[in-house]
């Protein structure tokens, strides 16, 4: 049986990827219950309540909007209602999705600019303001706040609010950080948040969270380019979550009982909470791979992600090599880099059910393990887990 064999046939016991990630006991089994008729005043009442919880998980006196798809739909949906033909957008690019969000922006733009940086780092705000003085007329700028392909976390407050300084409209794409770090809209002045709940929250990927702001709306109402009457309209779904207006079209029923059980685990846990359990993950997984020599993709830890940890791969060691044997020998999964981190590096996700610490003992046992075997020389597994651990009790 060769290795590809092998690793298709080995059972996955422990999926610790950047997404889909696996999903809370909670919402796998709301996930089953009966599946009611979207016009059934039961349901459209149901489906204001959640929505108006959602409002609550998300921290912003709105009511957010939700899209019948996962949050790629909501991140094109975006590009298509807010850009019109005569705009000057400015993408801001730290990593894979921010450098490929902005095909979606240059072809519907009049004029497109971009700052990109090193894969490794973020974007820095002092740059874009720069930007922005000399070039006034740019009436949007977007950026990825967690690059998951780099795992690192851009500065979207800071850029928010020398975004606002313009008067840019400002879109965030936060699909893997929201609900596992602090994002609070009105404060990093967010006039459209993409987010979804198959991340941090622990559901599948299903549907796109967003928030939008006056601002935006009315960009979107004046804007003739922007969809209607289509599965990327987001005007549509404008008063859907109110139980007297009714649905565009049918929405994923069983998906929103998903979405509300894992509000409830992250309002009753307490968000502070949930994302103090996440950054401990991390921390204690950059330890441990720190301690067994290996090297983290990161240009600075400061940076790094409180979802995710990007290892990098050292010279000799073909990461789908790596990973198959990871899940072959010890059941661990992981992710890959996409694209030009592709081959380059491997992924930790520490997102939702997996964001426990005790996890890292498990990732960094496997990777150690395989990346080992691969070197031919056993790296030290027992340093990475003692300081993994030395994190958990700080």
């Amino acid at each position: 049986m060769n290795d590809k064999t092998a690793a298709v046939n080995a059972p996955a016991l422990f999926t610790l990827t950047t997404g889909p990630v696996n999903c809370y006991p909670e919402v796998l089994s709301a996930l089953g219950k009966p599946v009611f008729y979207d016009y059934d005043p039961s349901f459209m009442a149901y489906y204001e309540k959640v929505m108006k919880k959602l409002a609550v998980a998300l921290g912003t006196t709105d009511v957010p909007i939700v899209l019948q798809g996962e949050p790629v739909l909501g991140l094109e949906a975006a590009a298509y209602s807010l850009v019109a033909p005569q705009d000057t957008v400015l993408n801001l690019a730290s990593g894979v999705y921010g450098a490929g969000y902005g095909e979606w922006l240059k072809p519907r733009a009049g004029v497109f600019h971009e700052i990109r940086v090193a894969y490794n780092d973020v974007v820095d705000p002092v740059a874009v303001d720069e930007f922005l003085t000399n070039h006034p007329e740019v009436g949007l700028v977007a950026v990825c706040h967690h690059d998951t392909p780099s795992g690192t976390i851009n500065p979207i407050r800071e850029i928010g609010e020398v975004v606002r300084k313009h008067g840019a409209l400002y879109v965030v794409d936060s699909v893997s950080a929201w609900a596992g770090v602090e994002v609070d809209v009105e404060a990093c002045c967010i006039d459209l948040l993409v987010t979804g709940p198959n991340k941090c929250l622990g559901c599948p990927p299903a549907l796109s969270i967003l928030t939008v702001s006056e601002r935006a709306w009315a960009k979107m109402a004046a804007n003739p380019a922007a969809p209607r009457a289509s599965i990327l309209s987001i005007l549509d779904w404008k008063d859907a979550w109110r139980a007297t207006e009714g649905f565009p079209f049918t929405p994923s029923v069983s998906e929103i009982y998903g979405l509300e059980a894992g509000i409830d685990r992250y309002l009753s846990e307490g968000p502070a909470n949930v994302w103090a359990r996440h950054a401990k993950t991390a921390e204690a997984m950059r330890a441990g791979v720190k301690a067994m020599g290996l090297e983290l993709w990161a240009a600075r830890e400061e940076i790094a992600s409180p979802t995710c940890t990007t290892i990098k791969l050292p010279d000799g060691v073909d990461e789908t090599e790596l990973r198959n044997l990871m899940k072959v020998r010890y059941g661990v999964v992981i992710s890959s880099g996409r694209a030009e981190t592709f081959n380059k590096l491997v992924r930790v996700g520490h997102m939702g059910p997996t964001a426990f610490p005790l996890y890292t003992v498990l990732a960094l046992t496997a990777l150690g393990g395989a990346m080992g075997e691969l070197l031919g020389k056993p790296l030290d597994i027992g340093a990475a887990v003692a300081a993994a651990e030395a994190v958990m009790r700080g």
